[in-house]
């Protein structure tokens, strides 16, 4: 769980229901509403995920736009931004996301929280979506060794 100071109110709304519903919950911070900027909070959860420390990552801030970027950025991670239940499930079932990213200028308590539970109980679909899986994996691949290469 991760957020910039935007996000901080939703991100204790969030971190709250989801140890309500039994989960573990590891909060990455910030801890505050004082201004910080969000690359290294939401990296520091999609680096968690990716190591297998965590199931899932949420980050959160205004948009919920750069917080995905920034968690997108580390290898292994599949942030989605998820505006909606719809999107939440399909970026499950299709993309196997390992990363929610929340806007909380965008989407009201009540509906993170449905998205967010919509997240964590859909399935990877599987499938014809592992060779896609497979191709994005290749593209990091690629992108890690470098032009030229």
């Amino acid at each position: 769980m991760g957020s910039d100071h935007a996000g901080f109110r939703l991100k204790e709304a969030v971190v709250a229901y989801l140890v309500r519903e039994g989960h573990d919950v590891t909060d990455l911070g910030t801890d505050s509403m004082e201004p910080v900027d969000y690359p290294p909070f939401c990296s520091a959860v999609a680096r968690t995920v990716v190591r297998g420390d965590a199931d899932f990552g949420v980050v959160m801030g205004g948009s919920g736009q750069g917080e995905q970027i920034a968690a997108n950025k580390v290898h292994g991670a599949r942030a989605a931004l998820c505006p909606d239940e719809f999107t939440a499930r399909m970026a499950r079932l299709h993309n196997d996301a390992n990363v929610c990213a929340l806007g909380a200028r965008i989407v009201a308590e009540e509906l993170a929280l449905s998205v967010l539970g919509v997240f964590l109980t859909t399935p990877f679909e599987g499938g014809r979506h592992v060779r896609r899986l497979e191709q994005l994996a290749q593209i990091e691949r690629e992108e890690c060794e470098g032009p030229g290469t």
